[in-house]
């Protein structure tokens, strides 16, 4: 079928060269656009030009209220700048954005946060705050650790150990002496381990026999790990707990106190006691109304921690120190350690004539 007269014409038409007549320009493309004009100002969409940038406080405000942001990408880029500001306030000596209370209240239920790089930024967050300003909110973030170290996720377990372990090296005295501090937190630890039941010892007959479930701390590559951070911080935990405080510890303490309240001098001999002691001849009486919840006292001295931890929880301990520290290597010597520090501990007592 031949084709029409009108599509050869066309056709033949794309491939004929334009001829150009001397002194006239050459013609315009059909999508030409003239940009010979000149504007006084471009208008944009959806974006805000202006000379007055917020404020450092009102940027710090605005990332702290994006805290709790469902995006995890979100959450992770205001930690980000929050720990940028706290930073350079810390290297220049100056206040704060906002007060440690509201800061600290923002950030610590992120400990338990299901993403890993989002708790990795939390504790270099804390990490910036004042020592001073950490040792007053010890209890909540105690609470948040504690609900990280009962958590089903491996992973959230491990970032709650990294920020005791720092709040131990920090405030290791606080953490042991807070209310619930002590208790509290030792509970957490022998759930962990699977050292919450007593050690029962069999029948002579062999029925009955009671058995130890195997902890979750022992399976897999990861739940290693897991045991050992756990060996690790536990040790240091029971180290600032259930150990009397060094001669340098005792004069810096007293230095510091001598320098908070300045000029008086031995207030505290002159007070009545904040706390019940050992040594006190009332106790019977309860005159100052100590707490009821056994769990959630304040065990302020070594002493009162070493007889608590007697009662409860030695004999599980050391039944479950024997067992892992049969395992060998970097979980065996992890035990090791532990058991030193309860040995010198008992010693202590024995010196102190309380075993």
């Amino acid at each position: 079928m031949t084709k029409s007269a009108k599509a050869k014409k066309e056709k033949k038409k794309d491939f004929q060269k334009v001829k150009l007549k001397v002194g006239k320009t050459k013609a315009k493309a059909d999508n030409y656009t003239d940009t010979s004009f000149k504007a006084r100002s471009i208008a944009v969409l959806q974006q805000s030009l202006t000379t007055n940038a917020p404020s450092t406080v009102a940027q710090f405000n605005h990332h702290l209220s994006l805290l709790g942001h469902k995006s995890e990408g979100q959450r992770l880029q205001s930690l980000n700048h929050l720990t940028s500001v706290l930073q350079i306030c810390c290297d220049q000596g100056s206040e704060l954005p906002q007060p440690a209370s509201v800061i600290v209240g923002k950030v610590q239920p992120l400990i338990r946060d299901s993403s890993g790089a989002v708790r990795t930024q939390v504790l270099k967050l804390l990490k910036c705050l004042p020592k001073q300003d950490v040792k007053v909110h010890i209890e909540g973030l105690l609470l948040w650790v504690r609900l990280g170290m009962t958590n089903l996720s491996t992973p959230v377990k491990m970032g709650a150990l990294d920020v005791l372990e720092w709040m131990c090296e920090v405030t290791g005295r606080e953490v042991v002496s807070c209310a619930g501090g002590w208790s509290k937190t030792l509970k957490c630890f022998a759930g962990i381990l699977g050292w919450d039941a007593p050690a029962a010892t069999a029948p002579k007959d062999g029925k009955g026999a009671w058995t130890s479930t195997p902890s979750a701390a022992t399976k897999g590559t990861i739940d290693g790990k897991l045991l050992l951070k756990t060996l690790t911080v536990l040790t240091l935990f029971l180290r600032n707990g259930l150990l009397p405080l060094t001669q340098n510890e005792e004069d810096d303490a007293d230095v510091r106190l001598a320098a908070r309240i300045f000029p008086l001098w031995q207030t505290h001999q002159h007070m009545l006691p904040t706390r019940t002691t050992l040594n006190s001849h009332y106790t019977y009486l309860d005159l100052f109304g100590g707490p009821k919840d056994e769990e959630g006292a304040a065990y302020e001295g070594w002493e009162e921690r070493c007889i608590y931890f007697d009662e409860k929880w030695r004999g599980s301990f050391e039944t479950g120190i024997v067992k892992v520290a049969k395992e060998g290597g970097g979980v065996g010597r992890a035990a090791v350690s532990l058991h030193k520090v309860l040995n010198a501990a008992k010693d202590s007592m024995e010196q102190e004539g309380l075993a």
